[in-house]
Order: C-alpha cells, then sequence, then structure tokens
C-alpha cells in the first residue's frame, strides 16, 4: 500500500510495531528518549500541514522518557509497552492537560483526574506525546471544530480525516505513533480509519471500561484503538481491557491474546456490500471485491448476502445521538450559543424535543436488528462490509452532504458503522485493504460475534498478511 505524504521513507525505531518498540528499550538496543523525541518531531510537522493536535506534550513526554531510560539502566522492572508514544483524543480527560472537548464551552479546562483507559496505558510504560483533534463534542464523521479548525487527510490535505476521532488517526497515519485512542458512538474510530488508511476497532460493549461520561448506562459509547497494524491495536486492547468498578458496565471478560489466530482457511464469512440499502461508491466496491478474492485465495468462503435493513437504522440511530448530545451538552447552551458549531445546537434542540416513548420504540429497531444479526451467525463466523460508503470526501463537505434518499431509493451515506452502535455487543473492525483508484484508502469492516473481539483481530490479521503477499 502506498504511503501517505507525511509519512518518514527512513526506517526509524518508532516505526516497529508497538510491542518491538518497548522490548528495544527493555534491552537497551536504543532509548526511549531516542523514540519520543522523533515521536514528538513528527507531531510538530504533522500539525503544521494537517492540524492532528491540539496539545503536544514537549516536555512531559520527554521527561517521562528520560526517567523511563533511567530504570532501564537501573534494571528495575518496567511495562510491556515500556517507551512507546501514544496519542489521546481532545474528548478524553488528562491529568494536567487542556482538554477541550473541540469546544470553546471547556474555555481552559485542565482536569485533575485520567480517565481508567489512558492511565492503564500508562501503567503499561506507554507515553503521551499530546491531545489528538475532535469535532465539538465528538459530534461529527468530518473533523472540523469552531475551536481548533479542520484536520485533513494525510493522503490528499483536500480531503477530510473523516471523525469524529480524526486527529488520533492522522497521527497513526503519518507514524507519530504506533496507536491512538479514540471513541467510537457512531462510528468515530472506523470511520477516520478508514479514510486515514489506519485499523481502527470499536470493541464490544463493555470490553474496555467506558468511564468518561456523565452516565456509565450509556450504550452506544466505546473506547478503541486506531492502530499502524493489527498488531499495535492488539497490544492496546492487551493492556486497557477488563472490568472496573468505574463502569458498572465493564465485562469481567480479559483480552486473551492467544485467541488472536490469523487464519482464514475454512472460515465462513457474510458479505453485504451495501446492507440492504446504500449507494456505494463504486471505487470502494471494486476495493472490497479485491479484499474478498484475497480471502478466498486463502481458504476463506464467502458468500453475498441481503440484508433487511433501511435508512431507518440510521435516522433512528441519529435521534439517539440527539438525545445524547442534549442530555449531556445542552446545558452549554445558554452561555456559549454564539460560539458553538450550529450543527451541535441544532442537535441539542432536536433531543430536548424528542419524545420519550419513542427514544424507548428505537429498540425495537435494534431488536429486529439483532434478529437478523444472530441469524446471519448460525452460518457465518463474521459479516463483511465497506467501512464507508466513499473514500474521504473533501473537507469543505459536512455531515448533510451524506443524509439523503436518492431517486432509485437509495441511501447516500456516507459510512456503514452506525447500525453497528445499535448493535453494541458486536465488535465491529476497520481494515485498511489499500487505495482506490482515486488515491484514497478504502476500509473492510469486519462485524463479529458478540465479545468475540479476539476473533475479529484475527481474522483481521490473516487479511492484512494476505494483502501484504
Amino acid at each position: 500500500m502506498n504511503k501517505p505524504m507525511i509519512n518518514e521513507q527512513a526506517r526509524h525505531p518508532l516505526d516497529l510495531p508497538a510491542v518491538e518498540i518497548a522490548r528495544g528499550i527493555r534491552t537497551g538496543a536504543f532509548t526511549a528518549e531516542a523514540v519520543i523525541g522523533e515521536s514528538l518531531r513528527r507531531a510538530r510537522m504533522v500539525n503544521m500541514s494537517l492540524n492532528a493536535f491540539t496539545v503536544i506534550r514537549e516536555e512531559e513526554a520527554m521527561a517521562a522518557a528520560r526517567a523511563t531510560d533511567a530504570k532501564v539502566a537501573l534494571g528495575e522492572t518496567t511495562g510491556v509497552l515500556v517507551g512507546v508514544p501514544f496519542a489521546a483524543k481532545d474528548l478524553t480527560p488528562t491529568k494536567g492537560d487542556l482538554t477541550t472537548l473541540g469546544s470553546w464551552t471547556r474555555e481552559n479546562w485542565v482536569p485533575e483526574e485520567t480517565a481508567l483507559c489512558i492511565r492503564r496505558l500508562e501503567a503499561s510504560g506507554a507515553i503521551l506525546i499530546g491531545k489528538t483533534t475532535t469535532p465539538e463534542f465528538a459530534y461529527s464523521s468530518f473533523t472540523n471544530s469552531p475551536r481548533w479548525g479542520t484536520t485533513r487527510n494525510p493522503f490528499n490535505p483536500e480531503h477530510t480525516s473523516g471523525g469524529s476521532s480524526g486527529g488520533s488517526a492522522v497521527a497513526v497515519a503519518t507514524g507519530v505513533v504506533p496507536f491512538a485512542e479514540g471513541t467510537d458512538m457512531g462510528g468515530s474510530v472506523r470511520i477516520p480509519a478508514s479514510f486515514c488508511g489506519t485499523v481502527g476497532l470499536k470493541p464490544s460493549l463493555g470490553r474496555i471500561p467506558m468511564t468518561i461520561l456523565p452516565s456509565t448506562f450509556d450504550n452506544i459509547s466505546h473506547f478503541g484503538p486506531l492502530a499502524r497494524c493489527i498488531d499495535d491495536a492488539v497490544a492496546f486492547m492487551t493492556v486497557v481491557s477488563g472490568p472496573s468498578d468505574e463502569d458498572i458496565s465493564s465485562l469481567p471478560i480479559p483480552f486473551d491474546q492467544e485467541k488472536v489466530a490469523s487464519s482464514l482457511e475454512g472460515r465462513r464469512f457474510a458479505l453485504s456490500l451495501d446492507l440492504g440499502y446504500y449507494q456505494i461508491q463504486p471505487v470502494v466496491e471494486d476495493a472490497i471485491r479485491r479484499a474478498v478474492e484475497a480471502m478466498r485465495s486463502a481458504g476463506a468462503i464467502v458468500d453475498e448476502v441481503a440484508l433487511p435493513w433501511s435508512r431507518a437504522v440510521n435516522d433512528q440511530w441519529f435521534d439517539l445521538w440527539c438525545v445524547f448530545m442534549s442530555a449531556y451538552f445542552g446545558d452549554a447552551i445558554s452561555a456559549h450559543c454564539d460560539r458553538m458549531d450550529p450543527n451541535v445546537v441544532a442537535m441539542i434542540e432536536r433531543g430536548s424535543a424528542f419524545n420519550a416513548t419513542d427514544y424507548k420504540r428505537v429498540e425495537l429497531l435494534r431488536t429486529a436488528m439483532w434478529r437478523d444479526m444472530a441469524m446471519l451467525f448460525q452460518r457465518y463466523d463474521a459479516l463483511l462490509c465497506p467501512t464507508c460508503a466513499v473514500t474521504a470526501p473533501l473537507a469543505t463537505e459536512t455531515d448533510d452532504d451524506y443524509m439523503a434518499t436518492l431517486p432509485d431509493g437509495r441511501f447516500k451515506g456516507l459510512d456503514l458503522t452506525c447500525p453497528f452502535n445499535m448493535l453494541p455487543q458486536l465488535p465491529a473492525l476497520s481494515l485498511p485493504i489499500g487505495l482506490a483508484v482515486n488515491g484514497l484508502p478504502v476500509g473492510l469492516q469486519i462485524v463479529g460475534k458478540r465479545f468475540a473481539d479476539e476473533e475479529v483481530l484475527g481474522y483481521g490479521a490473516a487479511v492484512e498478511a494476505q494483502l501484504a503477499c
């Protein structure tokens, strides 16, 4: 696969997989200071052209790197990701760092506590090098906020990085970090992963404790990794997964790396190019079909199937999303309306007016969707579909440009991700499968059975290896 325009050509220890970076630091092959220094250098360069970071933690990251090298020199025990640089989304609190949620409503908030997901990464020895851009309150599939402006695509800066974890995707795609933290409530990890050519995983609900929302009972929100490769996503999941009383919905299921078995031989996959109702860009369909043929050549059985879904899935997910925005961010309007994204204000107002009975009835659609998937999983190990219906749009476009029913009845939608936030227990992986003829990346979405995150990552590893042949 071609590399994004910012990525370095010279091999550096930073370009190794995360576990190999840690091994090299632990054995003294190179230093954490050298790795973190290069990560910060790339972050500065990328930020000038693509606007991926809100904060670059120059002093803090270098101090952590030097402290890491001192521990290694003394032979002290270090974590499995010692010295590995990573980035965190501006939505996620980190102690001592400006955290704005892409919004002027947070003024200059500096949290006094770090979110559990980030604490677990740091406890493993990983070093936070910066905070990444997000649209206001992570509401959009385009990373463009009133506070930080537009984040651009590393393959073509005229195009969007996607959102809402757009800055994290750019940081990974350009080689600044091997993985970055993102959040996914309607595709916000998988959409930018697809547009920027990275791995992106929405884990099963509860595999990673979700601790940054006012309510621990929300059921569409997930932390997830954006990563350069499956191995780096596995490294992330190995460290951050597992139960915690900070999230009552977290699952007592430790991540089992041994289950990430990379073989396609005899595996059965259902393929739906459109989930029953999307219009798919021809260059996306071509890329998906090429990946499917590579899977078949590796021994996989792939059958095209029909799903009886419609645009109602997206519309009712949007209703849930508007209520979410209203409940958690609606109090910002009275004091900050004139400095907020007008689309955010409109969503909050829509959510405030939504009927509670209609909100509850969304569960009927979600139930019907689950029954369709449960029947599908009786015959197949996973569902394949595009992550997004299009390659990265121009950065000047908006979500509203992808909310139309076309004359032929097809849905002109941006992504095929939010249906699997309606079914949050199903892990959904976006895997980069190469570039379309327009030079922009395409992602294959692999949706697995309930809580089968390891298996889905294993399928991703096998496809990744097959495409590299």
